[in-house]
């Protein structure tokens, strides 16, 4: 990283919103479905450790996606903390309405960079996409609901391949038009390297304030945590990742997890950037997690974390 950052960081605070999304993008391509007792511990954990935004359910088709069936009882299970923001993934009118019964502080809506990827992910053209989006932050805003877009497949469609720059800015600028606070630019299928995300976030800030901006990297190459660095650098301050670097994207063959909180937060520390979240505890959670339902933990820093406090008690 630059000097800039740093010097800038030890003057005035950098604030930097980490969004955890693992209970929904990370879980919800799993095979086995996870208990939704288990779901409520995860989140009540994060937010435990100090995560303040956390994506909790998706109110799409249970047909569609059976491990996202019980968003209504992980909602009415939680326990409300003023100070987190709870959010849920949106398709439609219908799963706004069961987002406001259940009193979700933040709705999050997607378009696509891709006509190819939004017909098979979707079933719409981007048009479509842009217009139900559209209709959802209206509706969101005259309900007091903050909306997020997301612009999915902004560097690579895995039909198409790599997407023109150009093509994001203009989507993203019509997301805030559309009534979204903010817009995320997401690297769907994880192909983002810190060459072609430059040219995307230099692009996008030529129509888009850097406030209302954030990212969403996948971490298919290895790459997503560079990438993140180089969007820290340009003035991005939101971000999401996944505990245990968890998720996919199931229109996107190949694709492997979000870019890992635990390794986003243990980049901040070394930035001096205080996120207000206790690394060493989100390690312990995502390990945990990851020995309860017997998968991979793909966060480096989150294994070498958890090893290191296995270590410790061992030795006392």
């Amino acid at each position: 990283m630059s000097e800039s950052l740093a010097t800038q960081s030890s003057v005035r605070p950098v604030r930097i919103e980490v969004c955890d999304v693992g209970p929904r993008d990370g879980l919800q391509g799993l095979a086995r479905f996870v208990p939704t007792a288990r779901k409520i511990r995860l989140i009540e954990d994060l937010a435990d450790a100090g995560l303040r935004s956390i994506e909790v359910a998706s109110f799409v088709s249970a047909n569609a996606i059976p491990q996202m069936r019980d968003g209504a009882e992980v909602l009415g299970g939680l326990r409300r903390r003023p100070e987190v923001t709870l959010a849920a993934f949106i398709p439609n009118l219908r799963g706004l309405e069961d987002a406001a019964r259940l009193h979700v502080d933040r709705v999050t809506i997607a378009t696509y960079a891709s006509e190819e990827f939004s017909k098979r992910n979707v079933n719409a053209t981007v048009a479509e996409a842009n217009e139900r989006m559209r209709a959802i932050a209206r509706a969101a805003e005259q309900g007091g609901i903050a909306a997020r877009g997301y612009v999915s497949c902004a560097i690579d469609c895995p039909f198409t391949g790599p997407v023109a720059p150009a093509r994001v800015a203009e989507l993203a600028e019509q997301v805030l038009d559309a009534g979204c606070a903010e817009v995320f630019l997401a690297d769907t299928t994880g192909r983002g390297t810190t060459a072609s995300v430059a040219r995307l976030v230099d692009c996008v800030l030529e129509r888009v304030p850097a406030a209302r901006l954030g990212v969403h990297f996948h971490d298919t190459f290895g790459q997503g945590l560079a990438n993140v660095a180089t969007c820290i650098e340009r003035g991005i301050r939101r971000i999401d990742a996944s505990i245990a670097g968890l998720g996919g994207c199931p229109t996107a063959r190949g694709a492997a997890g979000n870019v890992a909180t635990e390794d986003v937060l243990l980049l901040l520390e070394g930035l001096g950037i205080d996120a207000g979240i206790d690394v060493a505890r989100v390690a312990a959670i995502g390990a945990e997690l990851c020995d309860d339902l017997g998968i991979r933990n793909d966060s480096k820093a989150g294994r070498a974390l958890a090893s290191r406090a296995d270590e410790s008690r061992r030795v006392v």
